[in-house]
């Protein structure tokens, strides 16, 4: 019978002495989950400005899983700004080959651009 909500949400417990530990450790699939440099400041994010959703997330076990899915949506989202982006300013290989110097001042401030909107959109939201 679950008598704390730790235990009521799939919580597990272990006995170490006289007291009872949660048990905080991911499942080993939760271990396999890809988290990059997105995830990383999303979970930066929710550790330091909304520890109730952090701690939430923890300890059911999803902490992992919800930052995988954050990283493929910002990654997903940064690709598809850094693509409309080079063609709405029309930056191709011709430029890169023509001024190669241009072309990555040019590329630079697309991709700070994009960071910007993917940060604003997904990293520090919740």
């Amino acid at each position: 019978m679950a008598n704390t909500i730790f235990e009521k949400q799939g919580g597990t417990y272990t006995q170490v002495g006289d007291y009872m530990l949660p048990d905080l450790l991911p499942a080993e699939e939760e271990k396999k989950t890809n988290i990059g440099v997105w995830a990383m400041r999303h979970k930066r994010y929710l550790k330091q400005n909304h520890k109730v959703r952090y701690y939430n997330l923890l300890t059911s076990g999803k902490l992992n899983s919800y930052l995988a899915d954050v990283e493929q949506q910002a990654q997903q989202l940064f690709l598809r700004q850094v693509k409309d982006l080079t063609e709405k300013e029309n930056i191709t290989e011709k430029l890169k080959s023509e001024n190669q110097m241009l072309w990555v001042q040019k590329m630079n401030n697309i991709r700070n651009q994009a960071t910007e909107i993917v940060n604003a959109e997904i990293i520090y939201t919740v």
